[in-house]
């Protein structure tokens, strides 16, 4: 098979400053405390993705996952190792990313799809579409930054999902909507990885990684805790947020408590 995600060896390093104004950096610096520190969101991550496998993705907040994806996506650069993609890719990384707010709908349908590699001929042909699956009504030509998150999420998903891509990131796609909108993602979702594309999931919700994806890979503290059966990584993952939990619950979380990923 042909590989579509081979991530070798990633190290991303981020800086955490302690101060932000010059004059408590000065303060601090004079009494001898620390003003920064470094921490590595990944640490030496390796795995290897064929095309068409699917993918979940999941880890407390704070294990790396959203940094990962910005790294596949091409957002950010490794501080060492390499991460190599085969294809176009397309995906929701972050709600209303790629968006002007003072343009309106309908122009940031053109400027996003645009920035996912679509031509404007194909932006034209798939336009109807995209503006059905996100129905915004007349919010259509309204500024984009008077949309509520809601409406963020219905458009920017509306039109990644209808870009011909090989590979289709999603994180946090179902943080916000209500309650039909997830159901059409999900079954939008459902198309993608029938389809033969790569899927790659961010999510927390064990039922709908079961339904979605063939291949669970846990990240803790930014390194891979598990890769390998969905099952076994769910029972992985709660396992190991058991151990930090003084009150673990019992009932498994669903598919519609979809919850963010702070890096």
């Amino acid at each position: 098979m042909t590989e579509s995600i081979v991530v070798q060896d990633v190290v991303k390093t981020f800086t955490l400053r302690y101060h932000r104004t010059f004059k408590q950096m000065t303060v601090a610096m004079l009494k001898g405390h620390d003003i920064s520190d470094d921490f590595n969101a990944l640490d030496g991550v390796s795995f290897k993705v064929q095309q068409g496998e699917s993918i979940g993705l999941m880890g407390l907040n704070g294990s790396g996952k959203s940094t990962l994806l910005k790294l596949i996506n091409g957002i950010m650069k490794p501080d060492s190792g390499s991460v190599l993609t085969r294809g176009r890719i397309a995906g929701l990384i972050a709600t209303g990313a790629g968006f002007h707010p003072q343009l309106t709908g309908r122009e940031n349908v053109y400027l996003n799809a645009a920035i996912l590699g679509m031509t404007e001929a194909e932006t034209r042909r798939k336009f109807d579409e995209i503006v059905d699956f996100a129905d915004i009504g007349r919010h259509l030509d309204a500024p984009v930054g008077n949309y509520s998150s809601g409406m963020f999420a219905r458009l920017g998903f509306s039109v990644a999902i209808h870009v011909d891509s090989d590979i289709f990131l999603a994180d946090e796609v179902l943080a916000v909507g209500d309650k039909p909108f997830k159901k059409k993602c999900m079954e939008k979702m459902a198309e993608v990885r029938h389809s033969g594309r790569t899927l790659f999931y961010v999510s927390h919700a064990a039922g709908s990684v079961r339904k979605m994806c063939d291949r669970v890979i846990v990240l803790e503290q930014g390194r891979v805790g598990f890769d390998g059966d969905v099952d076994e990584g769910i029972r992985y993952l709660k396992y190991d947020s058991d151990k930090d939990s003084e009150n673990p619950e019992d009932e498994e979380t669903t598919e519609d408590d979809e919850l963010g990923a702070d890096v």
